[in-house]
């Protein structure tokens, strides 16, 4: 069967967000003149042909969306790039908050018991760990599934999309030192996360092309909050030789950063510099505003929902992991290092 090209390859073809791609598809209002322009030549350029929509005259079909939590503007982020995905296929989204993982009893019954009796075809998981006896009820119903962002590393022949983590975790770093800073810190997430693993292996690998050393007391993990990051930040300006700047993987735990710098009268980015991961809306309110490396949420929600949808006709994707790529968004708290040490 020949296949046209994917309204990603057009998004990328017209310089545009896969989800915005999407929006001229279907006709939306809430998009530039320009940029309806640059979408439309790249559709008719490239021979994009829409996806046709399912019978009308029949149910909806539904896909739900499982999120850790629905009081964050990450979740934001991936709902509305699922729901843009959705839309385009003409599927229905359910969304429904679970702790990241869940344990005992609550793991044999509930929600996959709901999705099934409703009908869902498929889930998509962001940042939430399917215990053992969900993806046996998922198995055991025929309802695929595909995570984002997966918080430990799943099992064999999960499909996952993620971002390029490890780069980020470069690209973040090579700023600093390109800076001229030489003692950089940072505050990550769990080890065991495959994303905060990969983004303090790339913090290890740009030192080490700057020749710089790792040092162990510059290395500082915990759980991606804010209170956490902020002890973890105190004890490093606790250090006889403090850090002049950190980088931090997530915006959310860079607001903990922020909080320990002030607290002990230290400016940024004048006395210490700090890059974030995520570039949530949090990242542009912060005073000063965030440097931070964007992760395309949108774009790997929408990526996830293609996959799934595939999955749901019987298809099977070439490989398990997609990877999307990030990029550097310099604001306003990074600069040199200060002449004399920050304390």
């Amino acid at each position: 069967m020949t296949t046209g090209p994917t309204l990603a390859v057009v998004a990328r073809e017209a310089g545009v967000s896969v989800p915005t791609a999407s929006k001229v598809v279907n006709g939306r209002e809430d998009v530039a003149p320009e940029t309806r322009r640059r979408v439309t030549e790249a559709l008719n350029r490239l021979g994009y042909v829409r996806r046709p929509r399912f019978d009308q005259t029949k149910p909806p079909r539904l896909v739900d969306l499982v999120v850790p939590s629905l009081n964050h503007s990450r979740s934001g982020a991936v709902l509305h790039g699922a729901e843009e995905a959705a839309h385009e296929a003409g599927l229905d989204l359910v969304v429904s908050a679970a702790p990241p993982r869940v344990r005992g009893a609550r793991a044999r019954c509930g929600w996959p018991d709901r999705l099934a009796a409703r009908g869902s075809a498929g889930v998509l998981f962001d940042r939430t760990e399917p215990t053992a006896p969900h993806l046996a009820l998922l198995a055991h119903r025929r309802i695929p599934y595909v995570m984002i962002d997966p918080v430990a590393e799943p099992p064999p022949g999960v499909v996952s999309v993620g971002a390029a983590d490890w780069q980020g975790g470069v690209t973040a770093t090579e700023h600093l030192t390109a800076l001229g800073h030489e003692r950089v810190a940072v505050v990550c997430g769990p080890r065991r996360t495959p994303c905060s693993g990969a983004r303090v292996a790339g913090y290890r690998s740009a030192l080490a092309s700057a020749g710089l050393p790792v040092r162990a007391e510059y290395l500082r993990d915990g759980g991606f909050d804010e209170s956490t990051a902020h002890r973890r930040t105190r004890e490093l300006l606790d250090l006889p030789e403090p850090p002049t700047a950190v980088f931090v993987c997530s915006d959310r735990m860079a607001l903990g950063v922020y909080r320990a710098v002030l607290e002990r009268g230290l400016r940024i980015p004048y006395d210490i510099s700090v890059v974030g991961f995520d570039d949530l809306p949090e990242s542009r309110w912060a005073s000063p505003a965030l440097t931070t490396v964007r992760q395309p949420l949108a774009e790997m929600a929408a990526t996830a929902l293609r996959l799934l949808v595939r999955m749901m006709d019987g298809e099977r994707p070439e490989g398990t992991r997609t990877e999307l790529s990030t990029r550097l968004v310099e604001r306003a708290s990074t600069a040199p290092p200060p002449p004399v040490p920050a304390r």
